[in-house]
């Protein structure tokens, strides 16, 4: 029997780290749509399926080491890695196995109950099986009260691409190769087809984003968006009906805004999803609205529901931090949702003070500019600068993650000088990561212990040193950089602009 049941396996996966996956961040959800989280102020578990490279969940158990962190994946080469990555940072509360769905589920592994199940992507790739047997490891371990996210590719947004992404599957079986091999070839057969005139792709004109990113997207990842044979995007009821045996309810989405619904549905469309008569119809109803084609799903095991009062009170001892730099936040943010425009007086004095320093929302509440906004308002413009990329969330749990935090951070800073897949440091403050540039990683690694000394033509030095021992360039205005002299120049504005902003973000983090 095929170990991989059809899954593309030959090429790694890319190390992303996804915000969504931490438990503040599940908790906040949860908050949001009025259901009491779970404590983190506490010991308490969690597992993901499917890690990948295990970049993540390195980086969660790394933020919060009262928590026992699991994590499963069947790729050998990825567990390795992981681990490898896992005993350089001495990350203690972090188990790493090799074990497929189906063994997990029968229980081949000693595993306590956990508060929090997570999995990214990972449940449209494999095949109906594999889905049960995920669905099986969910109610057999989950606790009650416990929080599961799962994101995948969701209907009807597929619909159209439904026939490439069968196309590429089908080029990859008649010249079988590696899978990235297999993928090139393929994008290279649909960019002929275009040209030739397919009516296919002619008669579908909304496929043009998804045709560029055959072209520019990393290979790695485009692998497993598309070349599983079992791939099938699902309806939301579909899989709120799987999760049904184990006993979970939909909670809210991950992808923030959506917890939202007047922003991005008038009056009409409310109305029509109002007649229907389970959650798992009125989400799929909005997703036909919105032609949704991911979804990002938090689930609960018996979830209990809380009043006005307590939810307020969560809401207010919700922390946020500003990760963007001030000068260059904005009002006007593209989202999932569609454009939304900030008002100036609600959000021009929080992102002033949150330039300041981190704040709860309570503490925001208080301060002149914004004790005349109600709490749900204020909550309402977090969540736009989260889902923008401009904020995160944070809960104070009084543990310190200093130690463990700064051991991963070395590591991954350490791994930028023959590579750039590690894209996130890891924040004490956060619970969680934060993607991080390419230089400003490798300015990280270089910086001396005693800050106060740094030398910053030597940084540019050090800095340059390793993107040339990679056979990297700079690009500017579109052009590649050719000397040395030119690199260099470049990088010394660079690595100014992470000294002067970065790094005071860094300390207000606490990643150093």
């Amino acid at each position: 029997m095929d170990w991989t049941a059809g899954y593309a396996s030959d090429i790694e996966y890319t190390a992303g780290f996804y915000k969504e996956q931490g438990p503040a961040y599940l908790n906040f959800v949860c908050i949001l749509n009025g259901i009491e989280p779970v404590p983190l102020d506490k010991p308490f578990t969690y597992f993901e399926l499917g890690f990948g490279r295990g970049l993540t969940v390195s980086l969660l158990a790394a933020a919060n080491p009262h928590g026992q962190f699991y994590a499963a994946d069947f790729n050998p080469g990825q567990v390795a890695g992981a681990r490898d990555l896992a005993a350089r940072a001495e990350l203690h509360n972090l188990t790493l196995y090799e074990a497929s769905f189906e063994e997990l589920a029968a229980g081949k592994e000693a595993l306590p109950q956990f508060d929090f199940i997570t999995l990214h992507g990972i449940y449209t790739w494999v095949t109906g099986e594999n889905q049960q047997h995920i669905v099986d490891f969910i109610a057999r371990y989950l606790k009650p009260g416990g929080i599961v996210y799962l994101s995948y590719n969701a209907m009807p947004g597929w619909a159209a691409a439904l026939p490439l992404q069968r196309l590429l599957v089908e080029f990859g079986e008649a010249f079988p190769n590696r899978s990235d091999i297999e993928l090139k070839g393929a994008a290279n057969l649909v960019e002929r087809m275009q040209a030739a005139g397919a009516s296919y792709l002619a008669a579908h004109p909304g496929l043009k984003q998804r045709l560029d990113m055959l072209k520019t997207s990393n290979p790695n990842y485009l692998v497993h968006e598309y070349m599983h044979k079992h791939w099938e995007p699902l309806y939301h009821a579909d899989v709120a009906r799987a999760l049904e045996p184990a006993k979970l309810e939909y909670a809210g989405s991950a992808e923030l805004p959506l917890n939202y619904p007047t922003l991005y549905l008038n009056d009409e469309k409310r109305d029509i999803i109002a007649t229907m008569s389970s959650s798992a119809m009125r989400e799929t109803m909005k997703d036909y609205f919105a032609n949704t084609s991911f979804r990002k799903d938090v689930f609960v095991r018996g979830a209990r529901k809380i009043g006005p009062l307590r939810q307020a009170e969560l809401l207010r001892n919700t922390g946020v931090a500003l990760n963007a730099r001030r000068a260059e936040c904005k009002l006007e943010m593209s989202l999932a949702i569609g454009l939304v425009n900030g008002k100036p007086a609600i959000y021009e004095p929080l992102l002033d003070a949150l330039a300041e320093q981190s704040l709860t929302l309570g503490e925001l509440q208080q301060l002149p500019a914004l004790n005349s906004i109600a709490l749900h308002d204020l909550a309402q413009a977090v969540v736009m600068l989260v889902a923008s990329g401009q904020a995160q969330i944070y809960v104070d749990t009084g543990v310190d993650a200093g130690r463990s935090a700064g051991k991963l951070n070395r590591c991954i800073a350490s791994l930028a000088s023959y590579s750039d897949e590690l894209q996130a440091l890891c924040s004490p403050l956060l619970g969680s990561g934060m993607h991080t540039g390419f230089v400003e990683r490798l300015v990280f690694q270089n910086l001396p212990p005693d800050l106060a000394q740094i030398d910053q033509a030597l940084l540019v030095r050090q800095v340059w040193s390793a993107l040339k021992a990679q056979g990297r360039k700079l690009i500017k205005e579109g052009e590649t950089l050719q000397t040395d002299e030119a690199n260099m120049a470049e990088l010394t504005g660079q690595v100014d602009l992470t000294l002067k902003v970065f790094l005071p973000m860094w300390r207000m983090l606490k990643i150093i």
